[in-house]
């Protein structure tokens, strides 16, 4: 299929900055690799010199495998296809000294800095831990150094946050770590005050694609004003219609800024979309119609118009369910459609009990997105620091989440002496605890702790060498001492056997992957196995139905969508309701509404049940706002329910004499 005009129009222009408003299903992908296509081919770049950055590694992934069908040989050999962290991290690599971290530096996750929050902290309640750790991040998310965000206080929670802060990056500092905020703030930082490193970066990327633009947060889009330089040789790609993430730092208000800060900006706008019907698409144009707009954009597409959208009244949460999976089975029997061409869409995962109910009775197969990964659970996560431990003796992060995985009363305060030491002595974590000499000036308990913990990763680190890697996983599990503290912190068998489980699941892991050897890896042959275990495809769902909140389902099309819970309060949300978001939450549906290629239901409910009370539910106030005449109600149209009733009933007569036939 060749490129529509507009498609084209934003691949040829190669000079200066340009904004490709790309509405949804408009192709904008496909536009970014033919881009990188042409920038390569022309000669205007050679692919050493183009960075594409994009928002998850599953786009990038994607993109990169399309880069690759695309641009045959070696001629994509150097491009940079990675998410705005990674390229951070790419940076911080190599100016790691001029941002004050030494080679090796430890990346902490969330868990990590909760845990020194927390000790810094003490006393405080979980969830006061955890409000601070959202507000320091958002501070790291506008670019601010602590110095800065002291400077910016202005309530006694900002000066208190501020104060957290300065004392948090002060314990990173001793643990030669960043957190993920790190990989962007520290970048910037750097970029906007070092004229050596910025002409050295904008001579690496001459030019710059970023995709989800909308999605940026004050820092990155910092970051690429400071790569972009004067030049501006950049295409940024995004629709404003779509931006969900306010509550995670994301500003919309960037694209607008785009255009004051480079008055030469190009924009282009793809409104041809390729997945919809025009009913489809006709709702979602009034709907978002309502929100303000600097560039206003109107989609269509040459597809048929499609059925009407049904809007279903329902009794309750369960009455909902069982008509939203009764309707799914109809529909799958009726077109004989893969049940993955299904999906249910909901304002938040406490919604989907109901529908996984309605789906079991009818023995519909369903995936539920949104789920804790196996890889992030605790358990896991204790293994994997424990694993990579062993493998590389200089893994920081490793060290300490390992060290305290179970709990052997090293806390925080000894973990930030022990680095200080470290540091003075350039040794990583785990040797600075080894030595006899480091251990002498620590308390005689934290000492003996520290020794007894070494002993054990010198001891696994000699099984290494000759065990097979699903049987290491199984002895560091035993030695480590997780299983047993696993065994004291669940309250039930049932509750151990699935934890439990989850840590002989990471051992068939390894023997799944083929990697299961007769003799031992070895640490270094561990490490990469480890690398790849990292970065697993979650695999695939499957033919399955998709259960999804709205915030997940961007950038997914499916032939069948059911939104469900369409009750204020509910969608739009009752707490972006008292703090004046009813946009973003406008947007949110929008992206629900774009989601279904074919056929769409939009259903809510009359009351439901809360608190051991009955509450009356009133729909939403989008539905004024969705235009009549592509909405099918319940009882409207006497004539066109018949119809369906009668499909309804042959379908049925044809599935029970199908089973008679079996």
């Amino acid at each position: 299929m060749s490129l529509n005009p507009q498609q084209s129009a934003a691949v040829m222009r190669c000079d200066g900055p340009m904004l490709v408003l790309a509405g949804a299903g408009s192709g904008k992908t496909r536009v970014i690799v033919e881009k990188i296509a042409h920038l390569i081919q022309s000669g205007r770049y050679p692919a050493r010199r183009i960075a594409a950055i994009t928002f998850t590694n599953k786009s990038a992934k994607e993109m990169r495998e399309r880069v690759a069908r695309r641009i045959k040989g070696d001629a994509a050999e150097g491009l940079t296809l990675c998410t705005f962290h990674a390229l951070g991290l790419r940076i911080l690599q190599v100016e790691h000294e001029k941002v004050g971290l030494r080679r090796g530096f430890s990346i902490f996750d969330s868990d990590d800095t909760l845990a020194q929050l927390k000790d810094l902290m003490p006393g405080a309640k979980p969830d006061a831990v955890q409000a601070m750790q959202s507000l320091v991040s958002n501070i790291k998310n506008a670019g601010l150094s602590p110095e800065q965000a002291a400077e910016a206080a202005r309530s006694a929670r900002e000066h208190e946050a501020a104060s957290l802060y300065a004392r948090y990056q002060s314990r990173l500092a001793a643990f030669n770590a960043v957190d993920f905020d790190d990989l962007i703030r520290l970048p910037v930082q750097l970029l906007e005050t070092d004229a050596e490193a910025i002409a050295a970066w904008r001579e690496r990327i001459g030019y710059l694609l970023v995709d989800e633009c909308q999605d940026t947060n004050d820092a990155q889009y910092r970051l690429l004003k400071a790569l972009a330089g004067p030049r501006a040789n950049f295409t940024c790609v995004g629709d404003d219609d779509q931006s969900i993430y306010a509550w995670r730092g994301a500003n919309p208000e960037n694209l607008a800024q785009m255009a004051r800060d480079y008055p030469a900006l190009a924009v282009v706008k793809l409104e041809q979309n390729y997945r919809c019907s025009n009913r489809v698409l006709r709702t979602a144009n009034a709907l978002i119609a309502n929100n303000p707009h600097e560039h206003p954009k109107t989609l269509w597409s040459a597809n048929a118009d499609g059925e009407r959208i049904r809007v279903w009244e329902c009794r309750d949460a369960a009455h909902e369910a069982e008509r939203v999976a009764a309707e799914i089975q109809f529909q799958h029997s009726l077109h004989e459609a893969p049940w993955s061409e299904f999906c249910i869409l909901f304002r938040g995962n406490h919604q989907s009990r109901a529908l996984e109910k309605a789906l079991q009775l009818l023995r519909i197969p369903y995936h539920l997105s949104g789920g804790t990964a196996f890889l992030d659970r605790g358990e896991v996560k204790d293994a994997l620091s424990w694993l990579r431990l062993v493998a590389n003796p200089d893994d920081d992060s490793a060290f300490l989440r390992a060290v305290q995985s179970p709990n052997r009363g090293v806390g925080q305060t000894s973990l930030a002496k022990l680095a200080e030491l470290a540091r003075h002595a350039h040794l990583p974590l785990s040797r600075a605890a080894e030595s006899i000499g480091l251990l002498k000036q620590l308390q005689p308990r934290v000492a003996n702790a520290l020794g007894a913990f070494s002993d054990i990763v010198r001891s696994l680190r000699a099984d290494a060498n000759h065990l097979p890697p699903t049987e290491l996983v199984r002895k560091l599990n035993e030695k480590s001492g997780l299983l047993a503290a696993l065994r004291e912190q669940c309250k039930s068998d049932e509750l151990f056997r699935i934890r439990r489980g989850n840590l002989d699941e990471l051992a068939d892991w390894f023997e799944g992957a083929g990697n299961n050897r007769a003799r031992g890896a070895g640490p270094g042959e561990l490490a990469a196995q480890l690398a790849l275990l990292s970065h697993a495809d979650k695999g695939d769902p499957g033919n399955q139905v998709r259960l999804m909140s709205l915030h997940a389902a961007k950038g997914l099309e499916f032939r069948f969508v059911f939104i469900v819970g369409m009750d204020d309060n509910t969608l739009p949300h009752e707490a972006s309701l008292d703090e004046g978001r009813l946009d973003e939450e406008r947007r949110l549906l929008y992206v629900g509404i774009t989601r279904a290629k074919e056929q769409l239901w939009l259903s809510y409910a009359l009351e439901a049940q809360r608190w051991g009370t009955k509450l009356k539910l009133a729909p939403s106030r989008f539905f004024e706002e969705l235009p009549a005449a592509e909405l099918q109600r319940d009882g409207a149209d006497p004539v066109a329910d018949a119809a369906r009733k009668q499909v309804r009933a042959q379908v049925g007569f044809a599935n029970i004499r199908a089973l008679l036939d079996d």
